[in-house]
């Protein structure tokens, strides 16, 4: 039921872990009175126990054109992490992770300052068709946009998931790697299912010659029931790719991603009618809904990629595209709140498949996170990850230690 647009409290028991204990919904919030968003904070934390890193472009050797890719190096500057937080005149606030930079939280203050929390698809709708006459780039707002349902959960005292509803209580994950040998994809496999996880995406940037005899060694060494997935990062021509694919389809692949730059919609057309596998063509293009989309209607992508940085009404919106179109959105990355946002996501989207895993360790998401005071972002079991139960995206914070490592609020 619904009670002034806050789903009951008298549902919130069957969401909560035995012994789990969660604050008691606000006055405001169980008399039905309108919540209103009081301020939009930006807190830029650094750590002096983590290096940054940086990136520099360089030239992928031995390929048929001039492609690029780059390289981390150590910075003498401290790791940094963004933070945006949404307060409201309940007492509630919602935080998220976010690459957001001040002046644009300067703009979005202006615009939700006064507004509803609880009226998502209307500030949904309101930045969405607004962002051309700010002058932003589409899906900008989006991690406001996940503070406003972390404000619906704890509103509500339930769980993220509970409010769009589960279909799975845990989230396959498969491990992704960088480019290497035949022997580093086999050690990061078998490193892989120390932890359960039964599938591996290789990022490669060989060529397509290269890569086609490492895959059939790897298949060999795998078996036929583990999930193999590609993504050259751009690294093809339309001619390798096509070569490629056709050979992923005789080794049981599960998707081609991103083989080429995706702004060329008439190569992606052509590969995907060519292909009897799945095509993934929109990385890059994933923050604009509406292009993404296009790509489909086109015929220039068999699946579409979505990041809830983006927004999860973006997410949401773009799965169920996908869905009514039978085929999957696939999550890009580790998610807001170091894989807490993803992990949620991922169990109320049927048309999904996977989780992305960076880390050789089942507790990777979980000690970045608790580098920033997050406590609880999960951890890989059985080659899944699931979301808590605790309200909201379910966050739990050393308060004392996330303060601390503030230099700037803005």
């Amino acid at each position: 039921m619904m009670a002034g647009g806050i789903l009951c409290r008298a549902a919130a028991p069957r969401c909560r872990r035995a012994g789990s204990h969660h604050p008691p919904i606000p006055l405001m919030a169980r008399s039905g009175a309108t919540m209103r968003i009081t301020d939009v904070k930006l807190y830029v934390l650094e750590n002096p126990a983590l290096q940054a890193r940086s990136l520099k472009l360089v030239q992928v050797p031995n390929l048929l054109r001039t492609q690029y890719t780059h390289q981390s190096h150590p910075s003498e500057r401290a790791a940094a992490q963004t933070f945006i937080e949404v307060s409201t005149d309940a007492g509630i606030s919602g935080r998220c992770t976010t690459n957001m930079l001040p002046h644009q939280v300067d703009i979005l203050r202006t615009q939700v300052v006064g507004a509803d929390p609880l009226e998502r698809e209307r500030l949904y709708q309101l930045l969405h068709k607004g962002t051309r006459w700010l002058y932003q780039p589409p899906g900008w707002t989006g991690d406001f946009d996940n503070c406003l349902w972390d404000i619906l959960g704890k509103a509500a005292n339930l769980p993220v998931y509970a409010l769009v509803g589960r279909v799975r209580d845990r989230f396959p994950v498969y491990l992704t790697g960088g480019d290497g040998t035949t022997a580093d994809y086999l050690r990061a496999i078998e490193q892989g299912r120390t932890m359960g996880i039964a599938a591996y995406k290789f990022h490669t940037y060989k060529g397509g010659q290269a890569d086609i005899p490492i895959f059939q060694q790897v298949r060999r060494e795998v078996g036929p029931d583990y999930a193999l997935i590609n993504d050259p990062v751009c690294s093809y021509t339309l001619r390798e790719a096509v070569e490629v694919g056709h050979v992923m389809e005789e080794l049981g692949f599960v998707w081609l991603e991103e083989p080429f730059h995706e702004q060329k919609m008439n190569l992606y057309q052509e590969l995907c009618r060519e292909l009897t596998m799945p095509v993934m063509a929109n990385e890059m293009l994933m923050h604009d809904i509406g292009l993404s989309a296009q790509w489909l209607i086109q015929g220039a992508t068999d699946r579409l990629r979505a990041n809830a940085r983006n927004g999860t009404t973006q997410v949401l919106k773009m799965a169920h595209f996908a869905e009514l179109y039978g085929t999957n959105v696939e999550l890009n990355g580790q998610g807001g709140l170091f894989g807490l946002v993803h992990a949620h996501l991922g169990c109320c989207i049927d048309n999904a498949d996977y989780y992305e895993y960076f880390y050789l360790s089942a507790d990777g998401n979980r000690s970045q996170g608790e580098q920033w005071g997050l406590l609880n972002a999960p951890l890989i079991q059985d080659g899944h990850l699931a979301p808590p139960d605790g309200p909201g995206w379910g966050a739990e914070w050393d308060e004392a230690r996330f303060r601390s490592l503030v230099i700037a609020e803005y």
